[in-house]
């Protein structure tokens, strides 16, 4: 679980819910060598599945605890929202869990979403006529156009890492990041930004109003019990 941080106050928000193969002979293997094999071998499904339900239980029994409530991020694969059984799995987990549907937001890719729109968006619009929050992963990377985008029943957009990565070098980055501000403010969107990896960076989002803020200069992904010991007990980021 890696925490998110809301910009202004520097207070704990939210958490994205990472994945990783504890392999027995490689050690920690990152969702980036595996999620693609899953995904060809028709796997995703039901790997998607079990992550959503192990978060929701995990999100339940902090809540059980008294912990603050905190928003949970969940990544859905393309080949999931393609799964008929997709929204029922998501209601199921939900009523099995017993977690408030506005404490869930599911994280879709911009070019997952843009594989097929006009299939998505139904399916998208029922999610959010049940309370759970919606978001737009790595946006600027899978070219939506602005008529797609405003029709999108989302909450969130979260800003590419690539573009965080250079914005004291890039003016260009650095254009495109205040542009996708801009347009999370005027569409009333919440806007996130990944990969803050140093003290400039995050002041610059900062500057720019960026609402919330994830990344390894904050937060490194850490296991429930180090988020237990670590994210519940500070209410603010110590490097803020």
């Amino acid at each position: 679980y890696q925490p998110q941080i809301e910009a202004e106050s520097g207070k704990i928000v939210g958490m994205e819910t990472l994945v990783r193969w504890r392999h027995p002979k490689k050690g920690l293997i990152s969702a980036g060598e595996f999620i693609p094999l899953a995904e060809e071998t028709g796997l995703i499904s039901a790997l998607g599945e079990w992550i959503l339900r192990h978060a929701c239980m995990q999100l339940r029994e902090w809540l059980d605890k008294n912990y603050p409530p905190l928003v949970l991020s969940v990544n859905i694969s393309g080949r999931q929202l393609d799964d008929k059984r997709f929204l029922e799995n998501i209601r199921s987990i939900l009523h099995e869990t017993n977690v408030p549907p506005n404490y869930l937001e599911l994280e879709i890719t911009e070019s997952a979403v843009m594989r097929k729109p006009e299939e998505v968006i139904p399916a998208l619009e029922t999610l959010r006529k049940q309370g759970i929050n919606l978001a737009i992963d790595d946006f600027g990377t899978g070219h939506s156009s602005l008529n797609y985008l405003r029709r999108f029943p989302v909450n969130t957009l979260k800003i590419d890492r690539s573009f965080v990565n250079d914005i004291s070098k890039s003016p260009q980055d650095s254009i495109i990041i205040n542009g996708i501000i801009a347009l999370a403010k005027s569409l009333h969107l919440k806007v996130i930004a990944e990969g803050v990896e140093t003290y400039e960076q995050k002041m610059y989002l900062k500057e720019q109003k960026c609402d919330w803020l994830q990344g390894y200069y904050l937060y490194k992904p850490m296991s429930a019990d180090m988020f237990e010991q670590q994210a519940f007990f500070n209410a603010k980021v110590t490097n803020f």
